[in-house]
């Protein structure tokens, strides 16, 4: 009787989902260049990363190129909420910055580095 309830327990817990990382969604970027982007963000192994999924302007939804691009890669999760050693590239530069996240609630810091260039934005959620 013994093995038959060890058997139960572990079949419920290998069958509970694992809890999903809170950044896991869709993000709005701040306006850089006159655009502005939602970035779908997901689990990529052990990782997070993500890519353009709707680009906007002053006209509104438009059809960028970058849809579909990978934007943020290789974020590794870390304690309360921060993200790092890894990389977000910048559409309107064509530049890839060495980054880190930063999660509260709905918003989401991001900041990188390209030698001695440092930017951020903040990000709200979308969904």
């Amino acid at each position: 009787m013994k093995k038959l309830g060890l058997i139960a327990a572990l079949s419920m817990a290998l069958a509970t989902p694992a809890l999903a990382d809170p950044v896991l969604g869709t993000w709005k970027t701040q306006v850089d260049d006159g655009s502005y982007a939602y970035v779908s963000m997901k689990n990529c192994g052990a990782a997070i990363c993500g890519a353009i999924s709707r680009t906007f302007n002053s006209d509104g939804e438009y059809k960028s190129g970058n849809i579909g691009k990978q934007l943020v890669w290789d974020m590794v999760p870390g304690k309360s909420g921060s993200y790092g050693s890894g990389k977000i590239w910048q559409p309107s530069t064509g530049k890839v910055y060495k980054s880190k996240m930063s999660l509260s609630g709905d918003t989401l810091k991001v900041s990188g580095c390209v030698g001695p260039i440092c930017k951020k934005q903040t990000w709200s959620r979308v969904k």
